[in-house]
């Protein structure tokens, strides 16, 4: 059961792995950073728990860690407690979501592995907005689909704000990378996957007219210029979703969720959708 520890210096060096997120915020391609997995709230600190990944640490306010007594049942990690101002004294911000935890980073699943159970795949071209990012992942986890693939030019989906935009999902969604691209689609055909490039090029076809059925990949690109050409050449079909109003294309998280559904990658898994 998780050691609860009371804290009330913020420079207490037990509070490293949370200190100063606000700038450093422990990416690993940034100067100190540790490239730890860092939740935030109540929700996704649960869906961590949960996880694979090895946790290392729980802050919080008390009321926070206690909503947390169930969970923490089974955690053999310390959680400290603190005050408000003590938190955000060392975190660097001041923390709405009253608590944080902190974990190891675990290898992702080798693309034959992911690709041998999966019947839905997302596969992303340069997304390199960490909330597009966690939106996809969110957008994936609710309609099925079973993983993701990251081409070159993806953020990490293990920043902090990719996994507290997806809700902590991106904790429970496979992902792995896939490069290069588009020579690595060749592997997903081999294994069964037909390979549909998202894209509003007025040459694609409408989703509608896509069938849904057997194992598919979908190609979906960066907010702006979208997929590659060369990516879209690789695919076997380029679909798109039919706009309204002249309106030419829609966020990126937005439209996969929109091809998800429309595709029926995920079937019905009987979950209701949280507005808000």
């Amino acid at each position: 059961m998780a050691q609860v520890i009371e804290v009330d210096d913020p420079a207490d060096p037990r509070l490293d792995d949370f200190r100063d997120l606000s700038t450093a915020d422990r990416r690993p391609d940034r100067p100190g950073g540790r490239g730890l997995v860092i939740a935030e709230g109540v929700v996704v600190v649960q869906r961590l728990l949960a996880s694979r990944y090895p946790v290392r640490a729980l802050l919080g306010v008390r009321r926070r860690v206690e909503a947390l007594a169930e969970e923490l049942a089974g955690v053999d990690a310390p959680a400290y407690v603190a005050t408000a101002e003590v938190m955000a004294a060392a975190v660097g911000f001041h923390l709405n979501r009253g608590v944080l935890a902190a974990a190891d980073r675990a290898a992702p699943p080798e693309l034959a592995e992911l690709t041998a159970s999966a019947r839905t795949l997302a596969v992303l071209e340069g997304v390199g907005d960490h909330e597009n990012l966690g939106s996809l992942f969110r957008n994936a986890a609710a309609l099925g689909v079973d993983g993701v693939l990251l081409g070159p030019g993806c953020s990490d989906p293990l920043y902090r704000r990719s996994v507290r935009v997806s809700m902590g999902h991106v904790l429970a969604v496979p992902f792995a990378p896939l490069d290069p691209l588009p020579q690595g689609l060749a592997r997903l055909r081999a294994a069964g996957f037909r390979v549909l490039a998202l894209t509003p090029r007025a040459d694609s076809v409408p989703l509608s007219s896509v069938d849904n059925g057997g194992r598919v990949a979908l190609l979906l690109g960066s907010e702006g210029p979208g997929l590659t050409d060369e990516a879209i050449a690789a695919a076997d079909a380029a679909v798109r979703i039919p706009m309204a109003r002249e309106v030419d294309s829609l966020n990126v998280a937005t439209a996969g969720a929109v091809a998800f559904y429309a595709l029926g990658l995920g079937g019905d898994a009987g979950g209701t959708a949280h507005q808000g």
